[in-house]
């Protein structure tokens, strides 16, 4: 076993790759604006046509940041698969392909131009509507992007590197911000398709190695004193089942029983069906291409990005609870203790840092950075694309597309400002992953009854989708002030003003999810019944001609449907074996 950390070998693989990988996205970039002729804020925000793989490649990697590096194996480390059910999703981006594809396609039609999730409520609903949904997102990305993955950058490159916490968070965000600025969605696209494999086969060197160095050179060893070790953790409830039905059990009050798996979902739809940073990767299609090729250029990147979908379980959270049972045996070089949310955080570090044999340490590592950059990045050009679209151009119309371009980078500094400012307030909320999926489920449920609503139903009113989104919204986010004034309602707020709301502020979050999801349905439809129904022109646009469904039809074959019941079962296989 490797313990000496970082070797001269490994930082000179780890600068001679970064330097190949800058070599290689500024390569693509130019040969990109000599095919484009001059630049075009739709292609540096979006990207254009790339092919199903690409697609689903600039998913994964958009999905995959350091709050996976980081907060995936810190959690791993501390309970276990008790969060597989966020990352076992693969499923759940199907939903995407099969369903959504079509309808944002449709749009794109309607509209001749590609089109933002905004873009799509201003339509459905109203001006008002797809305004708030940018204002709520460049918000959630405050909360749940921009903050998360700086802290945890500087905590992998604390426990990795050893450099400094605000070094390590700060430069992140300094050379992500250098690649965004001159990369734009291309950039993204590329870096992408570069650190996937690389993060996929270091994440696996990882789990393998520490599997034979826990159990003296056997993975098989390994992976049984794993299991064995998570299962007397947590005076012996153990932390390798995803369920957790005895109210005895320390995991309980966080995972109540099965309404896990509902609270799991209603995060999932609203994340890889709604949100602009995901959705963004199967937008930047040309309007005005053949309707099935597009679908099913789409909806194939999908299904790929579900198989990736299946790895982080397995690239990151099991790696963390190995790194658990490497911390119980002596001389590991893995010091862990799981009361302390920092210790935990730095499992993923410390395995590469302790398991990883010179060389390749340096090789993992790149693509590690590579991930960071790629995910932060994606989340500036989203905000870019959020604000110049959304605001900015309906706003200051007829200015050039460098304009535009320079505008967005704006937004973009404002943003991540506003993380630096929320990050001392978010390390003091909790578990790391555990916070990300909490704050998220405050946004959810409001996105997903928007938008379900706004597509399977004809008669939801535009002022419903107005009310059901702001109401919801600010619904959600009381409770996180509460949140923030009762330590996750461990404290007791005292006063007339808070009197008979513990119901409020101290109901399980996941249980609270499923009731404000309930509640802005109900909202919505009844005022339905109260405001003015939406026009011809709003129900036609989410009404399929006969000349679309046939090329939905045309645009999927046997593959299509093989693929896709592969990539449910595999996470049935899942669900079974940590039950």
């Amino acid at each position: 076993m490797n313990t000496g950390g970082f070797a001269t070998l490994d930082w000179i693989v780890l600068a001679v790759g970064i330097v190949g990988v800058v070599w290689a996205v500024y390569r693509a970039i130019k040969k990109d604006q000599e095919k484009m002729k001059g630049a075009d804020s739709q292609d540096y925000l979006f990207g254009k046509g790339e092919p199903w793989y690409v697609i689903g490649m600039a998913i994964f990697a958009a999905n995959i940041g350091s709050e996976h590096l980081v907060g995936l194996a810190g959690t791993g480390a501390k309970d276990g698969v008790g969060m597989a059910h966020w990352e076992m999703q693969g499923w759940m981006i199907l939903i995407l392909g099969w369903l959504f594809v079509p309808f944002y396609q449709l749009m794109i039609n309607k509209m001749g131009k590609i089109i933002t999730m905004p873009d799509f409520l201003k339509m459905r609903y109203t001006q008002r509507t797809g305004s708030w949904l940018s204002i709520i997102t460049l918000i959630a990305y405050v909360l749940t992007k921009v903050s998360v993955t700086a802290f945890t950058g500087g905590i992998f490159f604390k426990y990795l590197l050893g450099l400094n916490f605000w070094v390590g968070a700060i430069g992140l965000i300094a050379v992500t911000a250098v690649f965004t600025v001159f990369g734009g969605m291309k950039g993204v696209m590329t870096l992408s398709t570069i650190q996937t494999p690389i993060l996929i086969i270091g994440s696996f060197l990882v789990l393998f190695m520490g599997l034979a160095a826990l159990g003296d050179g056997s993975i098989v060893t390994g992976w049984q004193t794993m299991m064995d070790t998570c299962n007397a953790a947590h005076n012996g409830f153990g932390t390798t089942h995803m369920f957790h039905t005895d109210p005895a059990d320390p995991m309980y009050p966080q995972f109540p029983g099965y309404v896990v798996f509902l609270g799991a979902s209603i995060i999932g739809f609203w994340y890889w069906c709604t949100d602009q940073h995901i959705v963004q990767r199967v937008l930047g299609q040309v309007p005005g291409e053949d309707n099935k090729d597009v679908i099913a250029r789409a909806r194939r990147g999908t299904i790929a990005a579900g198989f990736f979908k299946i790895l982080p379980c397995f690239m990151f959270l099991i790696p963390g609870m190995v790194a658990y049972a490497l911390s119980q045996k002596a001389g590991s070089g893995i010091i862990m203790d799981i009361t302390n949310h920092e210790s935990t955080d730095g499992a993923f570090a410390m395995m590469v840092k302790n398991i990883l044999p010179v060389g390749i340490k340096g090789i993992v590592t790149v693509g590690f950075v590579c991930a960071l950059v790629a995910s932060l990045a994606a989340f500036f050009n989203s905000c870019a694309t959020l604000f110049t679209e959304d605001f900015y151009k309906p706003m200051k119309k007829g200015k050039s597309e460098a304009h535009y371009v320079f505008v967005g980078r704006m937004a973009t500094v404002v943003v991540v400002l506003l993380g630096l400012l929320w990050m001392p307030i978010m390390m003091n909320m909790g578990n790391l992953y555990s916070y990300l999926q909490d704050i998220q489920s405050l946004i959810a449920p409001a996105m997903v009854a928007v938008f379900t609503l706004g597509i399977f139903s004809k008669k939801i009113t535009p002022k419903a989708g107005e009310w059901g989104l702001i109401g919801g919204f600010v619904i959600g986010m009381i409770r996180l002030l509460t949140n923030v004034l009762t330590d996750s309602g461990k404290a007791v707020m005292d006063g007339a003003f808070w009197a008979n709301t513990e119901w409020f502020w101290q109901t399980n979050w996941l249980i609270f999810e499923c009731w404000l999801l309930v509640f802005i349905i109900i909202l919505m439809v009844c005022v339905s019944f109260f405001t003015p129904a939406p026009t011809q022109a709003q129900i036609e646009a989410i009404t399929f001609t006969d000349d679309f469904k046939k090329s939905i039809r045309e645009s999927w074959g046997i593959w299509d449907i093989a693929g896709t019941l592969l990539v449910i079962g595999l996470c049935g296989c899942f669900y079974w074996y940590f039950w």
